[in-house]
């Protein structure tokens, strides 16, 4: 019997998840930085903003690189090697890379802002950067190594290597014949065929990676929400989390009614009139010209509440008169603080007068 027992609780705790991701789980695990992501959008993007910006700027940077190359062999090799000296040269050289590479450094910037912002949007956190003992732990490592998503991994790159290989060697092969003939042409017609067809080979893998990432970003966004589906009990869980436990709820909306109740009690003591069905309805009525045009109600309730406002009106000499179908009436149709409708003028207006006329009695 505790075998059984011991069983039972094991697949109660093992159970399958099979529910879509609540919004506040999917926003949970946005703030902690896992998100349905796919690398080869922020790749393909980095290298088809490079590529157009050399495309654009390529002649920029060859007469800078040329310049800087006929500058060392031609002013820097005659200078006397001292600290100033080499500071100077390490200066200039610095300050021409920063100009030719200050292009591509934006480019990168930006592909990477852009290929970010067009899959998740906005998002600031710091919840990756901190320190895991899970990301070092040897088992966990070999797990994911030899898991199904490694496996979808391998296959994923060494289609990306072909089907990007197979463009670039098309590429090449267009050019084949401008290739051979090289040799007769200046070395700036031909730096300027290599970096053309060099600048079409990053575009064309570009595009081609831009073609894969598609898919992989929806492998990825199924990946993402098979891994963060959850059970009926989790989904459970987090509403009885977000809307509080029942019993504390339960409690929480009695204390409230009692507290509503005490309150409407201390207005019976200033009613005019109880008027009551004698076992089920009492309503507290009150007349007062400063307060409202016509009576109003103070206090209403059924059974156990209808007799504890009976009790107190006894309790303070509010006179109650029975009337049943005006007090299943009026429970039924009017709430605490509303005047009396118009259709109900005349019945409450004889039993006003009616009381009236026994206190002057009295």
């Amino acid at each position: 019997m505790p075998l059984l027992k011991l069983d039972l609780q094991y697949f109660a705790g093992a159970e399958e998840k099979t529910e879509k991701a609540t919004p506040k789980k999917r926003q949970d695990e946005r703030k902690k930085g896992k998100i349905a992501k796919s690398q080869d959008v922020n790749t393909a993007f980095l290298l088809l903003f490079c590529f157009s910006l050399l495309f654009v700027f390529g002649t920029f940077m060859k007469d800078h690189m040329t310049a800087l190359y006929q500058r060392t062999f031609t002013e820097y090799v005659h200078w006397e090697v001292t600290v100033n000296s080499v500071n100077q040269v390490l200066m200039e050289v610095v300050i021409e890379l920063a100009k030719m590479l200050s292009p591509i450094m934006l480019a990168a910037i930006v592909a990477g802002l852009t290929a970010n912002l067009t899959q998740i949007g906005f998002l600031f956190t710091a919840e990756p950067l901190k320190f895991d003992l899970n990301k070092i732990n040897p088992i966990q490592g070999a797990k994911r190594i030899f898991s199904a998503r490694a496996l979808v991994e391998l296959l994923k790159s060494l289609l990306k290597i072909v089907f990007i290989g197979t463009i670039t060697s098309l590429v090449i092969w267009i050019y084949k014949d401008d290739m051979m003939m090289l040799a007769f042409k200046t070395v700036d017609s031909a730096i300027g065929f290599f970096g053309e067809v060099t600048i079409l080979m990053g575009i064309a893998a570009a595009m081609a990676l831009l073609f894969l990432s598609v898919f992989d970003y929806v492998y990825q966004t199924y990946d993402f929400e098979k891994n963060i589906k959850m059970s009926k009990k989790d989904v459970k869980d987090e509403h009885k989390n977000m809307e509080g436990d029942p019993l504390i709820k339960s409690k929480r909306k009695e204390r409230q009614r009692d507290i509503a109740t005490r309150r409407m009690m201390s207005d019976v003591p200033s009613a005019d009139v109880v008027i009551t069905n004698p076992t089920h309805y009492a309503i507290a009525v009150k007349y007062d010209e400063t307060e409202a045009s016509a009576p109003f109600i103070v206090a209403k309730g059924a059974d156990r509440i209808a007799l504890k406002i009976k009790e107190v009106a006894q309790a303070n000499d509010v006179m109650t008169v029975e009337n049943r179908p005006l007090a299943r009436e009026l429970y039924d149709t009017i709430e605490i603080g509303d005047v009396i409708p118009e259709v109900f003028y005349k019945a409450v207006a004889e039993i006003l007068a009616y009381v009236y006329r026994l206190e002057r009695k009295v």
